[in-house]
């Protein structure tokens, strides 16, 4: 899986103290379940139900509330009442966001029950961010879930199973390190090391699942924390009051007790974008999807306990998008495709050794307009190999080294510029209702 940004972090503006609130229960004799997820973008889509309604959400260490949103065509479905207007805030340059707080709604993940459950409902249409992910996604869940289970994440098979506390013991576990963890507001935080300059650092990094890049880091020069020679700036993510901006580079290592991965990328996101995210004095930066994936994953929050183990991933390598595109699935376009049809003639040849007729198979060629994704350039890094070469926002990718984008997902698309240095990248754009080719080499920025 490659490393594609996207990055959540969610700050709620009001205390949330005072108010009861449900639990989950699992609803059968094992008190246990699996449950299978999408691994997209190293985040884990899961299917969640809303009073009844079957959604798909983000299941996000780094927010402390459900959050819907992208729900405009399953409003009155989901009985969303009982709703006070209240403002939210997350990562981004952009202003805070109204939202709607619906207490006592039914929700199910697996056969995990909470039928009291608040839910924070954004109305915003801008704020959906299936066309980053090229999936169609609802919402977000975090603490309340995790608070109640203990939650095991297999990224290799793609397997959450869950666990009442009460009947959970843990196995016995060769190369498995359980560790500590300390919660502010409602996350998770761990403690561990970066190798900056040949320089061990302490640091406390919240787990945030909810962002597919490896590490974020707060640039602190007392700390001994900051970027080397070698960064350049880049979009970083969306998150719930905008786009983040900030610095890509790579640290020496990265380590959590005896586990370490030489090499891995980091970013340094502007101060403006995460001034809501530094409320906590202590925390140093984030510790994302492209990380986690590469270890099993035990979540104990009742008893304040991570489980690591490594996955198939741990060894795979930091790569990075080396074109300078962000892509986005936005709106559709007509496609005009061959559909052969096969016709049989019934025509008789008069044959004195052939008493019946002689059928011919006739071919047509015939052609229809079909429904498809536009996958559109929405971001475009300055002085990138795809810039040089001329490419623009708004363009829409056609095809790409031969290939009709169309039959390709979001996700297979953008996999082409995470490809080795030197790889030639070839794009059929439409401009405007011109269709123009472009070329240019994914080069290495390290």
């Amino acid at each position: 899986m490659k490393n594609i940004v996207f990055s959540f972090l969610l700050l709620f503006s009001f205390s949330f103290f005072g108010f009861s609130q449900g639990t989950f229960v699992i609803q059968n004799k094992r008190k246990s379940d699996k449950i299978q997820f999408k691994l997209i973008n190293n985040l884990i889509i899961i299917p969640v139900k809303i009073n009844g309604v079957e959604l798909s959400f983000i299941l996000d260490t780094g927010v402390s509330k459900p959050i819907l949103f992208n729900i405009f065509n399953i409003n009155e479905t989901l009985k969303i009442n009982n709703a006070e207007k209240i403002v939210i805030r997350g990562l981004g340059e952009g202003e805070a966001v109204e939202a709607l707080r619906s207490r006592n709604n039914a929700i199910e993940i697996g056969e995990a029950l909470n039928i009291n459950q608040d839910l924070f409902v954004v109305y915003n249409s801008k704020l959906n961010f299936a066309p980053r992910l090229g999936v169609p996604i609802h919402g977000i869940i975090g603490y309340d879930f995790f608070k109640d289970l203990v939650v095991e994440i297999n990224y290799s098979s793609k397997i959450i199973k869950i666990h009442e506390n009460e009947t959970y013991t843990y196995k016995k576990c060769k190369n498995c390190e359980a560790l500590p963890l300390y919660f502010y507001n409602k996350k998770p935080y761990i403690n561990a090391h970066v190798t900056i300059d040949k320089e061990e650092i302490p640091v406390k990094l919240l787990i945030d699942s909810g962002g597919s890049d490896s590490i974020w880091l707060f640039e602190d020069i007392s700390l001994g924390i900051h970027t080397n020679d070698k960064y350049f700036e880049d979009f970083l993510g969306h998150g719930l009051s905008g786009s983040v901006y900030g610095k890509r580079s790579k640290v020496d290592a990265f380590s959590i007790n005896d586990f370490t991965l030489k090499n891995p990328n980091v970013a340094f996101p502007d101060a403006t974008s995460i001034s809501f995210a530094k409320n906590h004095k202590d925390r140093n930066g984030s510790l994302a999807g492209n990380i986690l994936k590469r270890f099993r994953v035990v979540f104990n929050y009742k008893k304040s306990l991570i489980q690591l183990k490594k996955s198939k991933y741990f060894k795979d390598p930091f790569s990075y998008n080396k074109s300078g595109i962000e892509l986005e699935q936005n709106g559709i376009r007509l496609v005009r495709e061959k559909e052969n049809k096969i016709r049989s003639s019934g025509i008789a040849e008069a044959s004195n050794k052939d008493n019946g007729g002689v059928k011919r198979i006739v071919f047509d060629a015939n052609y229809k307009l079909s429904v498809k994704p536009a996958f559109t350039i929405i971001e475009l890094r300055k002085d990138s190999p795809a810039e040089k070469a001329g490419l623009q926002f708004g363009d829409i990718i056609l095809k790409i080294n031969g290939k009709e984008t169309y039959d390709l997902s979001l996700q297979q698309i953008t996999q082409f510029f995470y490809e080795k240095n030197g790889k030639n990248i070839r794009l059929k754009i439409d401009r405007s209702g011109q269709v123009l080719d472009f070329q240019f080499v994914l080069e290495s920025l390290f």
